[in-house]
This record gives structure tokens, sequence and C-alpha cells, in this order.
């Protein structure tokens, strides 16, 4: 090693020095760390209910909390048998409703639950357990394999079978994105060698990402579906910088040194390219709408982990295949552009005007997007069992829309009553059903208010036995005035001496027939289930389909608040809360109005703020940023012309994904052009430029497109088909946008970089050089060679210096200073 060899001692290098020589360590770690990760991918728990990430305070997230504390939801499913006549269907309805676990099933020779034109027949089914019971699913396994002959569709949210259908799809996805990566990086590689070294460093992140995610509790299924594919995505170029920095000191170094030498200039470069990346995540975290935050995390998580892999992994691979990088070095696949570059100044003051007026357009129609905030009105690639399910039911029979009012209780059910009834009278309202509307028997609903001789007439029981009901009530009930003063006018509601009667049967009271007494305790479960579903401590709840013609979207949500209206004016005191899947999609779309506008805000301000220091100029990361947000609203302008709906997450997630991370290729434009402008004139800089980023930029926009498009073609959930397909166009967008408006930005643009430049004060400047040098002023480091001059200085290490005048003392280690003989002396 010659004296430019010389191995460097700063902290990077030493970093870079520990980090190769433990290699065997890390190589060890990583294989324990993927030994844990086949178990600890079990501990992750998948949220797949959108609802729950709603702002804490939003009406519909505080109702269905009440609604858990207070109500019981039983588990349900609707089922469609094709290819069934009447009689088939009746005696089939019958034959269901005696499976064990099946506590009601609503099927009649309506067009509600038959279909003559298409003979098929739709059964309601409603089981004896919770929702979040597993004997719900169990329950529904004795359905499906009694009907294993009949030819059967089944919707139900029982279980997990959206993430389950979701994660066999991505799994198909990540084997197709391997295999382009593959491709990709062996076609923009110089050498063959290289592309398993990249590779498997993006295994390792990925490995240590999964891992890790039991430790955030619970995440939602889009971070779980898309975050290791993302992952590859966002963080391909750290593995790629840093192999290109290996490959370029290797051409003068051993391999070791070769290796140290390339990581620590890796080290400060990748971690400043992950800023704006990580910046645009960032935003996500101050959406009200939690699935941003969740997918935030989740993100920069990876990308974090990516890094590590880089940092730990890599220089241990590069060990193993260094030496092979010679051997299998080949021919450049990346051709040149230089036409690129020439378009670029011949165009360069026509282009920005016919952009300036296309990011208008799309401006304007970007705000025009039709976005859905619910599942229904928008059509997938592809269709899963579930969603081939749920339209062939929404094809062949009437869909409900349910949504489900909460009010503070009030034992006066005559008011409910009322309520419903102007609910009713609304043309928008199908039907409503509520303790006050149920009918038990004979006319009289659940919560009717009966005498004892109207209570014997409806149950066909002796006078003389309905008294004595009646007595043993009131005075268990201590209301002996009602017995003593009033009996005759005394009145219960029907639910609660029904209940009380079968209480008194089962313990022999009350002497009843077998036949009555089975009859009784199924009129006693279907009353106590109503109650369980209906009547809360400090809460009553009543259920209103909303008329399959109303349609959906605005008017929908607008419809809710005349329901709220209505319950207001008989329950003026207290909260009223309605939860469903329009009060949902409506909360959605008061929580994206907002979002909207914090995520663009705080994206762009994190992202300038780091371009600001990074280029130390306020033009240029204005003119990067005007491109980027310009591909944003040209992206999602998209769907108002092809007239397709979009979920309004994909704009959240994808909008800051773009202005974080496709903006690192303006980032590699911007910096090449402004090193070369004042070595050469701009035109050949603008085609050196390009030359030099288009490789980089082929690269990485080529996986990033593949991945979106690929998601958004081969998944079958509406939110996730939207970030994929969104992700995937606006990448191709920004794409063209840095290769042919970017430059003629910047061409243009070169004034006002340098006029807006400023120099950021350095608290401390590293100098270094070879050569006669002269040094003035405090310094802190290493000097080899020898030295004549004046010094003041505490040196560490060996002296041999000749002293001309003054004096060289050692210190010691109680600070006393000892003289230090001169060598001739």
């Amino acid at each position: 090693m010659n004296e430019h060899e010389k191995p460097q001692i700063d902290f990077m290098h030493k970093l870079a020095r520990q980090i190769v020589e433990r290699r065997n360590l890390v190589f060890l770690f990583v294989i324990l760390a993927a030994i844990f990760t086949v178990f600890s991918v079990r501990w992750v728990k998948v949220e797949t209910d959108m609802t729950t990430y709603l702002p804490k305070t939003s009406e519909t997230r505080m109702g269905l909390d009440i609604m858990d504390e207070q109500f019981t939801t039983y588990g349900s499913a609707d089922v469609m048998v094709a290819n069934i006549t009447p009689a088939e269907a009746d005696e089939l309805s019958d034959r269901l409703t005696e499976l064990k676990g099946v506590q009601m099933l609503d099927y009649d020779d309506t067009t509600d639950h038959y279909n003559k034109d298409a003979v098929s027949a739709l059964y309601s089914i409603t089981f004896d357990y919770p929702e979040d019971d597993d004997q719900c699913l169990e329950a529904l396994d004795r359905v499906k394999e009694y009907l294993a002959d009949y030819d059967i569709y089944v919707s139900t949210s029982l279980g997990n079978t959206q993430q389950e259908t979701i994660d066999a799809e991505v799994r198909v996805i990540m084997v197709y994105v391997a295999v382009i990566i593959v491709i990709v990086l062996l076609l923009t590689s110089q050498t063959y060698a290289e592309v398993p070294v990249l590779i498997l460093t993006f295994v390792v992140g990925m490995i240590l990402n999964m891992g890790t995610n039991f430790m955030l509790g619970t995440i939602s299924f889009v971070s779980n579906s898309v975050t290791n594919i993302l992952q590859l995505a966002l963080s391909l170029d750290y593995a790629i910088i840093f192999c290109n920095h290996f490959k370029e000191e290797y051409q003068t170094m051993p391999l070791k040194e070769a290796v140290i030498e390339s990581l620590s200039k890796s080290i400060p470069e990748i971690s400043s390219s992950s800023l704006t990346t990580v910046g645009g995540l960032v935003a996500m975290l101050f959406m009200q709408f939690r699935i941003g935050s969740d997918m935030a995390v989740c993100l920069i998580k990876s990308i974090l982990f990516a890094m590590l892999s880089v940092f730990v992994v890599m220089p241990g691979l590069l060990m193993l295949f260094g030496p092979y990088m010679d051997k299998t070095r080949h021919r450049n696949f990346v051709p040149e552009i230089p036409f690129v570059g020439r378009f670029a100044w011949r165009t360069r003051k026509v282009i920005p005007v016919i952009f300036l007026v296309v990011i208008l357009i799309g401006y304007h129609f970007s705000n025009l997007c039709p976005y859905a905030y619910g599942y229904d009105v928008i059509k997938v690639p592809k269709m899963n069992e579930s969603l081939i399910a749920d339209q062939m039911i929404e094809e062949n029979f009437t869909k409900s829309n349910l949504v489900a009012l909460v009010y503070p209780k009030n034992d006066d059910y005559s008011i409910e009553k009322k309520m419903l009834e102007e609910l009713e009278s609304c043309d928008e309202i199908d039907s409503t059903k509520g303790l006050s509307n149920i009918e038990a028997q004979d006319g009289y609903m659940l919560e009717d208010k009966l005498t004892a001789r109207q209570f014997s007439e409806m149950a066909d029981l002796d006078y003389e036995a309905a008294q004595m009901i009646y007595t043993a009530y009131a005075i268990e009930n201590e209301e002996y005035g009602q017995v003593i003063g009033n009996f005759a006018s005394y009145k219960v509601p029907l639910v609660d001496m029904f209940l009380y009667v079968c209480d008194e049967a089962d313990t022999g009271i009350v002497s009843l027939s077998q036949e009555d007494l089975d009859d009784l305790h199924d009129a006693r479960d279907q009353m106590e289930s109503a109650l369980a579903q209906l009547q809360g401590d400090d809460y009553n709840r009543v259920l209103i389909y909303l008329s399959p013609s109303l349609e959906p979207g605005r008017t929908t949500y607008e419809f809710t608040d005349t329901i709220r209206s209505i319950a207001r004016k008989y329950y003026p005191d207290g909260e009223l809360y309605m939860a469903g899947d329009a009060t949902n999609e409506y909360d959605f779309q008061k929580s994206f109005a907002i979002d909207n506008v914090v995520v663009n805000v705080v994206s762009i301000f994190i992202v300038l703020l780091v371009l600001l220091f990074t280029f130390q100029s306020v033009g240029m990361p204005i003119l990067l940023i005007v491109v980027i947000q310009g591909a944003i609203w040209i992206n999602f302008s998209f769907p108002y012309f092809m007239g397709t709906n979009l979920y309004f997450m994909g704009y959240l997630i994808v909008s800051s994904i773009q202005m974080g991370a496709n903006i690192d290729y303006a980032i590699v434009i911007a910096t090449r052009f402004n090193e070369l402008k004042d070595k050469m004139e701009h035109k050949q800089a603008m085609i050196e430029t390009i030359n030099f980023a288009f490789p980089t930029i082929l690269t990485s926009g080529t996986i990033m497109t593949v991945s979106g498009l690929l998601i958004g073609r081969m998944t079958s959930d509406a939110c996730i088909v939207g970030i994929g397909q969104c992700l995937g166009r606006g990448t191709i967008i920004s794409i063209l946008l840095v290769l042919f408006v970017l430059p003629q930005i910047l061409l243009i643009g070169t004034r006002i970089v340098d006029r807006t430049s400023f120099a950021v004060p350095k608290l401390v400047a590293r100098s270094s050089g070879n050569g006669r040098m002269r040094v003035n002023g405090i310094v802190q480091g290493e000097i080899h060679g020898s030295v004549a001059g004046t010094m003041n200085a505490i040196v560490d290490g060996d002296v041999q210096l000749t002293v001309i005048s003054g004096n060289v003392s050692q210190e010691l280690d109680d600070n006393e200073k000892q003289e230090v003989q001169n060598e001739d002396q």
C-alpha cells in the first residue's frame, strides 16, 4: 500500500472497517433473524376493518365503540342457492334452520328471497354466536357442508377471508416482481456477479422488516399487503449506489479496502438520499384517517431496515462476490440517449410553457377526480370468490343498505315507535326495526304494554293464571301499589312478561305442557336475541334499511343527515350516533377533505426543506417540486377522463410516495447538471447529465412502475388496486417529465438557481490532500509526513522533531510535564 492508499481513520472509515471485519458475525445474525422471522410473522395481527382507523372523535367510530360495548351483533351470512325450485327452496329452508348454531333464517316466497327468473333462493342466516366468535365460522362451515351438492354463493364478513385472499394474491405478485427485478438488474448492471449481491441485500432487508412487524401490535391489511413490494421499489437505489461506489474503488484498491472505502462514502450519501423518501412518508403521519400513519410507520421502518441491510450485510456479500465481478463483466445493455439532451436544448424555450399549461389543466381535472369512499362503485380487474358471491347476490336480489341509529335509552318505547313511523314515511327508507315495531304475536309488539287480561287472551292462558303471574311479577319488582289499588289497568311490557313466565316455568311455578314449554323457550331465545341486539344499559339501537334506489354517494350521505334530524326531534337530549356503510363512507369523505390538504402541504414542506439544504438554493427545490407536483396532478386527472372511480386512499398514499420517492429521479439530474454546467457548455452538460442519469432512472423507475402495475392488475381489493394503478401510472409520468421537461426547465432556470443560492456556514471544515501543504489555524486530525514551521499543539503518537526554538514536553497522567531530552544531548 503506497502513501495514497494509507487507511483513513475518521469515524466513517472506522465504522466501515468494523462492519467489514465482523461480516461473519453479521451473517450469523442474518441466519438467526431469518429463523426468527419464520415464527414472528405469525404473531402479526392484521386489521381488515377500515373503520378502525377513523378518528376517535368521528361519529361512526364513537357509534361503533358504543355498539361494541352495549350491544351484541350476531354473526350472519347471506347464502344464495342457484338452480333450485320454490318447493325445494322451502324444504331446504326448514332443514337449514335445524342445523346446530343457526339461530334464525329469513326466507319467504317474495322477490326478496326467491328469484323465479334466476331460479335462485336467498337465505339470510343469523347464527347463535357474536360475529367475533369462532363458533360462527364453525356454524357457517356446517351450512356450506350441508349445501355441498348445491351451487351456492356465500356473502359474509365473518373470518379473515379477505386477508387470506389478498395474501395469496400478493405472494403471486412477489414472484412476478422478483423475476422483473432480476431481468432489470441483469440488463442495467455491468457485471453478472453484482446481481446476487443486490438481490440478497433486498431479501435480507425484507426479512428483517417482516420479522419485526409484530412489534407494531396490529397493522392494516393494506400495509401488510404492499409494504414488502414497495420496500423493494423504494429502497432499490441504496444498494445500487453502494455497488457503484465499490466498482469504482475496486479498480484501484484491494478488495477489502475497496469495500471499506466505498461503504464510508455510501453511508452519508444513502442517508441523505433517503431523507426525501422518508419526508414524503412522514406526511402521512399527520392524517386524521389513521391508516395513513399505519402505512407511514410500516414503510419508514421498511426503508430503515433496507438501509441497515445495505450498510451491514452488503459489505460481507461484496467480500464474497467481489472477486467474481471482473470475471463476469459484460457489455452495457443500457444505451446512451444523447438525443434527449439535444432535444432539451432545442426546446428549452417551448416545453416549459407547454408544461405550465398542461399542469394547470392537470390541476383542474385532478380536483374533479371521482373519488369513491366505498367499494360498491369500484370495478376491480380481478374478482375473488367473495366478490363473485356479492355480485351474484346483488344482480339477482335486492341488496340492503343498513344503518344503525343509537340513541339514549328511554323506557317509553312509544317515542321510538313514533320516530320509526316517521322514518318509514320517507321514500328513501325501505323498513326499520326496533323493539317497538318487532311483532311478538297477534299484532302485539315486543315493547307493547299489556294488562293481565290482554296477556291471557294473547297467550291463550286462563285469566286467573294470568292474574297470578302478574301479581307475582309486581311483588318481585316491588310494585305493590299496582296490585292493591289499580290491578285491572296494571300493564307490563310484553317482552318482560314473556321472559318472566319462561323463568317461572323453568322453576316449575308455572305449569305448562312440554310442547308449550318448547314453544316458550323458542320465543324466549328470539326475544333475548332481540334485546341483546337492540337494548343496552345506556343506549337503545334501531336498524334502518335504506332503499336500494337511493343513489350511492353524496345523495346517501346527505340523507343520513336527514335521519339524524328526525331522530333529534324525538330525542333532543343526549348524543345520537349512526353507523353503517353509508355513515362510514360519509366519515371517510369528511376525513379525506382535511387529510388531502394536510398530506399535500406537509409532504411539500418537508421535501422542500431537505432540498433547500441539499442544493443550498431556493430556486432549485421549487423547480424540482413543480415538476413532481405537476406529475401528481396529471396522474390524478386520469380517473376523470377514464370515467373510473378511485378509492380515496389511493391519492393520499401515492401522492406522498410520488413526492418523496419519484423526486429522487429529478435530484439525480439536477445534481449532475450542477456539477457539469460550469465545466462545459450547457448543451453538452445536459447531454452528459442525461446519459449519466438514465441508467439509474431506468432501473429504479422500471421496478417501481412494474410493481405498481402488477399490484393494480393482480389484486382484488379496491383500495390496493387503486394504490397500485396510481403508483405505476404516476411513476411513468414522473419519468417522462424528468427526462423530457425537467432538463428544459433547468436550462432556462439556471440563472434563478444561481441568484437564489446561499452558503451554509460550516462549524467544522475537513481538509485533506497530499504534496506540499500549508496549515494555518486550529486543527485536529492526522498528518503523515515531515513538518516545518511554528507549532503549538498536542500530539498523540510518535514524535521525532528537530527543535529549533522552544521545547517539547510529554504530558503525564497527573497533567505534569516532563522535559524530553534532545537526541543529540
